[in-house]
């Protein structure tokens, strides 16, 4: 299975910025797109964001549109989310994983502890 190290999370002022990175060790770039989820405490797993193997193509939800980048290295095999104008509704757990396999199970989101919190107040 896909590895992951997670590095970033925190509390954040609304307005400000953050980036949560990942490395996926054992990505396949050339097979999948990979991708940044999120999930928010009483709210349903959403697909942030996701960036082709050669980066060349980006996705990003409307309701972050605008507002995060998605950058991918090849060679060091990191993906980062860079995240602006934060707003408290971006509180959630952010996490990185190949795009096709979808969100984690939130039991195994849990289980897992690696992704990365961020708080986002007013």
């Amino acid at each position: 299975e896909e590895q992951t190290a997670e590095s970033g999370g925190g509390p954040v002022q609304a307005g400000g910025s953050h980036r949560v990175s990942c490395t996926a060790n054992g990505f396949n770039f050339d097979a999948s797109d990979m991708g940044w989820y999120r999930q928010a405490q009483g709210k349903e797993c959403e697909l942030v964001s996701s960036i082709s193997g050669d980066g060349r193509r980006t996705w990003y939800a409307n309701s972050v549109k605008g507002r995060f980048t998605v950058s991918l290295d090849n060679t060091k095999r990191t993906v980062d989310l860079q995240m602006n104008d934060l707003k408290p509704e971006d509180t959630a757990v952010y996490y990185c994983k190949d795009e096709s396999s979808g969100c984690l199970p939130l039991s195994e989101l849990e289980a897992w502890g690696q992704g990365k919190l961020v708080t986002v107040s007013s």
